[in-house]
């Protein structure tokens, strides 16, 4: 079977992985190279190294709703998508003899959208996993082919669920092919009544709110690490916070965001209902440190007892 792979993030890696070693992937698309770090250095998507490491064929068009007929001129039976980036015409969709499927990183017909696994990070969700479904022209709405669930734990984040949930989709995505290039699969659309959604993270939402309560704020945290980080400002320095812990066995006065204990190798920050411990930051233009470290420099100055976050 010939196939073409649609993917650009880190989900989407071992995926190909697991496809390069079954079938006969004769075009990779995926999103352009992006700048990257402080020289806007342009860096290709991880998707794309893989695929460069394979000797596979790679198109990345600017807009594919565009751009699109080099896709089509290498006979594929099946295209196969997972966090892609862009909309895909119909056009393409249909083309192949058994259409296109995508491995979505949630449990749908919930979290149908962009940011399905910071979604569930933030929400505090126990489990999330993959479905993999035939692609439509609205997103995420076609009919589901297989499931496979994945435990959230609280020592997870952004980077960790994406791992997990990529070789969960590799290991479902090679046991469905099969069955579907066979003809044993049946198709089950989705519970209109169930569907929720998943945006796009919007920048306003890296900030920080201590006005939240500690497990909240912890969630925020973790669903946004490793990117983009959340951030707050103090003395008007704007900090991204990497890393805390929930302390509500301390009991603290003080108004959400106040920096209420603060030692050598300890700041607790007061919470809607108790506080959390800074494990780990990062000041504009400095690298992240565990917080013994930061407050051994600049942290000393600035986070002060009873200096407030806003």
């Amino acid at each position: 079977m010939k196939i073409v792979f649609m993917g650009t993030s880190e989900f989407a890696v071992p995926i190909l992985e697991g496809l390069v070693k079954e079938y006969e992937i004769v075009l990779v698309v995926t999103q352009p190279d992006r700048p990257f770090g402080r020289k806007k250095t342009l860096k290709p998507s991880p998707v794309k190294e893989v695929a460069l490491l394979h000797n596979i064929p790679v198109f990345q068009p600017e807009r594919i709703k565009e751009d699109f007929q080099p896709i089509l001129a290498y006979g594929a039976d099946l295209f196969v998508v997972a966090a892609y980036g862009q909309m895909i015409p119909e056009s393409v969709l249909y083309y192949p003899k058994y259409k296109s499927i995508n491995a979505h990183g949630s449990l749908l017909p919930k979290y149908r959208g962009g940011a399905p696994m910071q979604r569930a990070i933030m929400n505090g969700d126990e489990k999330t996993g993959v479905t993999i479904i035939y692609m439509t022209k609205k997103m995420d709405a076609g009919a589901m082919l297989a499931k496979i669930e994945v435990a959230i734990t609280m020592e997870d984040d952004l980077g960790s669920l994406e791992q997990k949930l990529g070789l969960a989709a590799q290991k479902l995505m090679l046991e469905t092919i099969p069955c579907l290039a066979s003809g044993n699969v049946v198709p089950t659309e989705q519970d209109l009544s169930e569907v929720t959604f998943a945006g796009i993270i919007r920048p306003e939402e890296e900030k920080l709110d201590f006005g939240r309560k500690s497990k909240e704020i912890f969630d925020h945290v973790r669903a946004f690490r490793p990117k983009p980080l959340c951030h707050a400002t103090i003395d008007g320095k704007k900090i991204k916070i990497i890393e805390v812990k929930i302390a509500n066995d301390i009991k603290v006065e003080g108004v959400p965001g106040e920096i209420v204990m603060s030692g050598g190798n300890e700041v607790f920050v007061k919470t809607l209902d108790g506080a959390v411990s800074l494990e780990k930051v990062q000041a504009e233009g400095k690298n992240p440190l565990d917080i013994v470290s930061f407050m051994n420099g600049t942290g000393r100055n600035l986070f002060q007892k009873g200096r407030i976050f806003e």
